[in-house]
């Protein structure tokens, strides 16, 4: 089939639910370990608390590529997925503030996490649902544009409650959660929805050329048998360079882990002296959704730069020389003493944060096959969650016993991982491009599916 090439708007519209789910995300990434300290949580079981996100999409993010290809409704294949997603992940957003208990709060992220992984795994499938190969670039580009925005926007919405619009930020107690953050998860929710269903309804798919040769497919690769299966088979049958890479994720993703964990808590208590409960440690942690939202406004920007890098430097290269700009960015979180100095760390960081998000996936594209680029891209998937999960079952013991139960020395653990990850980039054979399109069979590419 022949795809026509659709207007700015409309792939804006096909785009737009991303925005949603990153605001949803976002709004969780920045707050998440607050409410657990809110809630009575110690600083040591903060990264056992955020174990589901890791394991919810280790299990939820290839069990849905692998239904969503195989499914056809009269809603599509991809939109009944972003749609249950969206109903499930706003009414988590919607509970996960009047949490009455830490374990509460931890349920809810499970589920939170596993309803943003049904509606976020389709929507890079989409993009090749839907587009034509001379326009995927702007379709992804489109998707990383609404990303930036909404991480900037959900990241600092507590802040800006508070401060633009006089929202008060008291706790009212010890294990109370503030009223700003009740407000943003409120918002956060009807956001979410609410763009996810602009898209649902703009947006219509294309259905299967051939159905009879689609159900039929669809019957001989029934069931989570076949689905594990195939990702097994294809961890076994890694190319040299993705092995090579997977080295370089795991460093980086466990770096950056402990600085989603651990960094507004470190801010909050020694940048801004703030215990649990207190205003103090409330404006920190509003300080530090700040920070995030900085560092992914930052990453927003310098994605245009990369456009102009990579056409004189190798994405090794730029990788390599990001991912160090990054962990001097965290490692220098330790050695800051004003709140306003936290924002150059975070552009650096920022700067690190465009590369990992772009140029590890533009290296193995040139050492695996077409007709399998999809499957390695999901299974490339596994060394992003493994060292999170690594993290959350490590990272509470490191900082209990060898880090002095100081959050900040976690923050600088993750600065020192990152630039291990730099180092290891320097290994990495990105040379296997002919190896690659040799191996080519006449087999129907696979669309890539990322996190």
């Amino acid at each position: 089939m022949k795809k026509p090439n659709l207007s700015f708007w409309q792939i804006w519209n096909m785009s737009f639910g991303f925005f949603g789910i990153q605001f949803g995300w976002g709004l969780q990434m920045a707050n998440m370990s607050a409410i657990y300290q809110y809630l009575g949580a110690e600083e040591s079981d903060i990264a056992y608390l955020w174990l589901a996100a890791p394991v919810t999409g280790l299990i939820v993010q290839p069990l849905v590529g692998y239904y969503s290809d195989r499914t056809w409704t009269k809603l599509g294949r991809r939109r009944p997925y972003f749609l249950v997603g969206a109903i499930l992940a706003s009414l988590a957003l919607i509970a996960m503030p009047n949490s009455s208990g830490l374990w509460m709060a931890a349920g809810l992220l499970w589920i939170l996490d596993a309803s943003v992984n049904i509606s976020m795994e389709p929507f890079r499938a989409f993009v090749g649902d839907k587009l034509n190969k001379p326009q995927r670039k702007m379709g992804f580009a489109m998707q990383s544009l609404l990303i930036g925005l909404g991480a900037v926007l959900s990241s600092s919405l507590p802040w800006m409650l508070s401060n633009w619009f006089g929202v008060e930020n008291d706790v009212g107690g010890e294990s109370a959660i503030p009223q700003t953050v009740k407000l943003a998860f409120y918002i956060g929710a009807g956001v979410f929805f609410a763009a996810v269903l602009y898209t649902i309804i703009t947006t219509k798919e294309y259905p299967p050329e051939d159905m009879e040769a689609f159900e039929q497919e669809k019957r001989e690769s029934a069931g989570v048998g076949n689905a594990f299966k195939e990702i097994f088979q294809g961890i076994g049958s890694m190319p040299k360079t993705m092995k090579q890479l997977a080295v370089v994720q795991f460093f980086t993703w466990f770096g950056l882990f402990c600085m989603w964990i651990y960094f507004i808590p470190a801010v909050a208590t020694y940048i801004f002296a703030g215990e649990h409960g207190s205003p103090e440690y409330q404006a920190g942690a509003e300080w530090g959704g700040v920070c995030f939202s900085t560092y992914n406004g930052v990453a927003f920007i310098f994605a245009f730069l990369l456009l102009m890098l990579v056409r004189k430097f190798s994405a090794k290269g730029i990788h390599m020389a990001c991912l160090a700009i990054g962990a001097l960015g965290l490692a220098s979180v330790a050695f800051v003493t004003t709140s306003q100095m936290l924002l150059v760390s975070m552009l650096c960081v920022g700067v690190a944060w465009a590369s990992i998000l772009s140029m590890p996936y533009a290296m193995l594209a040139n050492a695996i096959p077409g007709n399998k680029m999809g499957f390695y891209m999901g299974v490339f998937n596994f060394f992003i969650v493994l060292p999170q999960i690594a993290a959350s079952l490590g990272l509470g013991l490191i900082l209990k016993h060898f880090l002095g139960d100081n959050t900040m020395n976690a923050v600088l653990l993750g600065g020192a991982s990152m630039l291990i990850a730099a180092v290891c980039v320097r290994f990495v054979d990105d040379d296997e491009g002919e190896t690659a399109e040799m191996i080519e069979d006449e087999e129907a590419v696979i669309e890539p599916r990322t996190v």
